[in-house]
C-alpha cells in the first residue's frame, strides 16, 4: 500500500478487529436514542442527534451480514465523513487509536487469496490479532445501504 504511517481507529465487530482511517472518524459516542426512519434498508437503524446535526445510524453487524444483538454499554456509534457525507456506523465497541506503518498494511487481495471483499482494502497485525481495514466508500455505498442524501434530513422532519 502506502510507504507512510497512517492512522486508524480499531474497533470491533463480532468478534473481529476492524480498522477505519482516523481521517475519515469525526467522533465517537456511546449509543443512545436511534429513531428508527420507515421504508429504510435494514441495515440503517434510524437516525441520530449528534452535535447539531440528524445522522443516518448504520447497523455494521448487519451491513457485514452478521446477526444484530443487544446493545451494551459497550457499544459505540462511530461518526465518519467521507465525500461531505457523515454516517454513524454501529459497532460492538471502540476505544483504540493504532498507527500503522505503509509495509504493514497488506492489500487484501495479496493477503486473502480468492476471496473479493468489496468492503477491505488491507489487513495489519497488531500484537496477535488482525485488523481488517475497512473501505468506508463501498461500506457506504449509496446503491447498497439507500442512505439519504446529504442535506435531506432536517430538525424539522425529524422531530415530526
Amino acid at each position: 500500500m502506502k510507504n507512510k504511517a497512517e492512522s486508524f481507529l480499531l474497533f470491533e465487530l463480532a468478534g473481529n478487529t476492524y480498522g477505519l482511517p482516523s481521517a475519515n472518524v469525526q467522533h465517537i459516542d456511546m449509543l443512545e436514542h436511534v429513531t428508527p426512519v420507515p421504508n429504510a434498508n435494514p441495515a440503517i437503524d434510524g437516525v441520530v442527534f449528534s452535535r447539531g446535526q440528524v445522522i443516518p445510524a448504520l447497523n455494521l453487524r448487519l451491513r457485514f451480514g452478521f446477526s444484530r444483538i443487544a446493545n451494551t454499554l459497550r457499544t459505540r456509534i462511530v461518526f465518519a465523513t467521507i465525500h461531505d457525507r457523515t454516517v454513524g456506523l454501529i459497532v460492538d465497541t471502540a476505544r483504540e487509536f493504532k498507527t500503522f506503518s505503509g509495509e504493514n498494511l497488506r492489500p487484501i487481495e495479496e493477503t486473502l487469496t480468492g476471496i473479493n471483499d468489496k468492503y477491505l482494502t488491507a489487513v495489519a497485525q497488531s500484537g496477535e490479532r488482525l485488523v481488517l481495514i475497512l473501505n468506508l466508500e463501498a461500506v457506504l455505498k449509496v446503491e447498497d445501504v439507500q442512505l439519504p442524501p446529504a442535506g435531506t434530513l432536517n430538525l424539522e422532519n425529524a422531530a415530526a
